[in-house]
């Protein structure tokens, strides 16, 4: 995958344009009114609820250009026919912790929507770096702030 290339799963994908869409239109228009009621204030040098409003709308059209940027470069990843024999943007991981030996699950997802208490992590992230292209029974090395921590990779489903 290129550099500028986002993989995102199909969910996410449609999480982020129902996000744009949903600031493009009803976010926009509650917007227009908050400025134009803060504006009927008078004096807009010192209305404070009028450079609040401004201020939400700078970041709220920074969000929306963020999302189109985005969108332009997403790319969804192929779940339906995923190969399990290696790890992929869209697979689930089954992981031993090695040190603890306990078993944790992840679904490696594009960075848009990771989610890490909802066990979803980023392919950019350290771990989901580390299991990219890996296959069952490889041992992960992930340097953490505490030390490098081990997995073992235990099993790679399409979910």
């Amino acid at each position: 995958m290129s550099n500028d290339e986002l993989v995102l799963t199909r969910e996410g994908m449609n999480k982020l344009e129902e996000e744009l869409e949903f600031l493009k239109t009803v976010k926009r228009r509650e917007m227009a009114e908050r400025i134009k009621l803060a504006i009927s204030y008078g004096d807009l040098k010192e209305n404070s609820e009028y450079h609040s409003a401004k201020d939400d709308q700078a970041f709220m059209e920074t969000r929306i250009l963020t999302l189109t940027n985005m969108l332009k470069k997403a790319r969804v990843a192929d779940v339906d026919s995923l190969d399990t024999s290696t790890v992929k943007v869209g697979s689930t991981v089954v992981l031993n912790d090695i040190e603890f030996a306990e078993k944790l699950q992840y679904k490696i997802v594009g960075p848009a929507e990771a989610d890490v208490p909802n066990n979803k992590i980023s392919y950019e992230s350290p771990l989901g770096k580390s299991l990219m292209g890996k296959s069952v029974g490889t041992i992960i090395k992930v340097d953490a702030p505490v030390g490098i921590i081990q997995y073992e990779l235990l099993e790679i489903k399409a979910e």
